[in-house]
């Protein structure tokens, strides 16, 4: 249970219970034909039992653990952010899978409830709540980047709809999604922050093509994603036309909420496994390799305390606490792959060195933690955003 002090004794009660409540049902239901999905998924390792971990993910649904911050009247539980907290929390020490439902819930969903019309939280937040439709994210081009200010996706109205044109890259989940969140310039000859807009498209159409992109680890689960004169109706765009920009920085803020600590949990355990591999190879015996297990375990510390003080505060949110909290952990996982290197020492240049003749689990999180300081926001832009925009800095030069 997240270790959080308060004076009130009745909250602390009900805190606990919620979580007994959590850890008893995660306990009786990550059993039977659930009982190996345990482990399962992740940044890496969306391939892993997808249709099982999406079957999971809909008896989650069914008993009411999802959307829980959401109020009742869209399906939620109304639950507080120490609630959350726990949750992901719990989640993530029982080891149960990682959910498939991850885009809608935690990114799309929270989005509409802050920005949306009636109508787009009646058609939409069912089928996220219900783990109906899937969701994934169009954000980064190829000319731009994680530069979302850059992005040239086009979108005009041809009467009741939009057009779409343009090309997006490195869309997690985007084979298996029903749904994209697209940040689209509609204003004709703008530049930068201006003229975007934030539109939700179906993706099942002809005027969608969506390519693999192949990994170092030889799994997919980003992709190129094409459109050419895709289609969706002209009231499918969240706030107004031209504000995508501050639309898309409160998805953003929403991506790294409460469920960031379920994400740390699952770092200590890695950690630790990397712990015990470093003793029963003897790596542990090396002063540098045991002082970087120490500085990781202590850097764990700090994204924990970073999230736990800005938790509170975990609305919608331009002063760069999202920036700092991506540049936090991103680093740290990535130096965790590091580590895990060292410990294997020259064993681990060698591919197939496990049974099944493939990547080990160690090989698999160096390799794929290189992009972690890509994705969702590469580290240059998240310096730029906390620079310019927190300490006031003078902008970087552009084009």
């Amino acid at each position: 249970m997240v270790a959080i002090q308060t004076s009130d004794s009745d909250t602390a009660a009900s805190d606990a219970r919620f979580s007994a409540e959590v850890r008893e049902w995660l306990a009786e239901n990550l059993s039977g034909e659930f009982r190996e999905l345990r482990g399962l998924g992740g940044p890496g390792r969306e391939h892993e039992a997808f249709d099982e971990r999406l079957a999971w993910d809909r008896h989650l649904a069914a008993a009411g653990w999802t959307c829980l911050g959401w109020p009742k009247e869209y399906g939620g539980r109304e639950a507080t952010v120490r609630q959350q907290v726990i949750f992901h929390e719990e989640y993530a020490k029982a080891n149960a899978p990682a959910r498939v439902s991850h885009m809608g819930e935690e990114l799309l969903g929270p989005t509409v409830l802050a920005f949306g019309t009636r109508a787009q939280k009646d058609r939409f937040l069912p089928g996220i709540r219900d783990v109906t439709e899937l969701w994934c994210q169009g954000y980064s081009e190829p000319g731009a980047g994680s530069d979302l200010a850059a992005v040239s996706t086009a979108a005009h109205l041809d009467g009741d709809e939009w057009s779409i044109n343009g090309q997006k890259i490195w869309t997690s989940l985007a084979h298996v999604a029903d749904w994209c969140f697209v940040v689209a310039r509609t204003e004709k000859g703008s530049t930068r922050h201006k003229g975007l807009s934030y539109l939700l498209v179906p993706m099942k159409q002809p005027g969608i093509e969506v390519r693999p992109i192949i990994q170092l680890t030889g799994t997919s689960e980003f992709n190129e994603v094409f459109f050419d004169d895709a289609r969706t109706a002209a009231d499918l765009v969240v706030g107004t036309p031209g504000d995508g920009w501050r639309i898309a920085m409160g998805t953003l803020t929403f991506e790294r909420g409460v469920s960031t600590l379920g994400q740390q949990i699952r770092f200590a355990r890695e950690l630790a496994d990397i712990e015990d591999l470093a003793r029963r190879t003897g790596a542990a015996d090396d002063p540098l390799v045991a002082d970087r297990i120490d500085r990781a375990w202590v850097g764990l510390r700090v994204l924990r305390a970073h999230a736990l003080r800005t938790m509170e505060g975990s609305g919608v949110d331009d002063g760069g606490q999202a920036s700092v909290a991506k540049l936090l952990w991103a680093n740290w996982h990535r130096g965790l792959g590091e580590l895990a290197m060292a410990v294997l020492g020259p064993a681990g240049l060698l591919a197939g060195s496990d049974d099944q003749g493939d990547l080990n689990e160690w090989q698999r999180l160096y390799l794929f933690t290189r992009a972690d300081t890509i994705y969702g926001g590469s580290n240059e832009v998240q310096r730029n955003i906390i620079s310019e925009r927190v300490l006031g800095l003078p902008r970087e030069a552009r084009p």
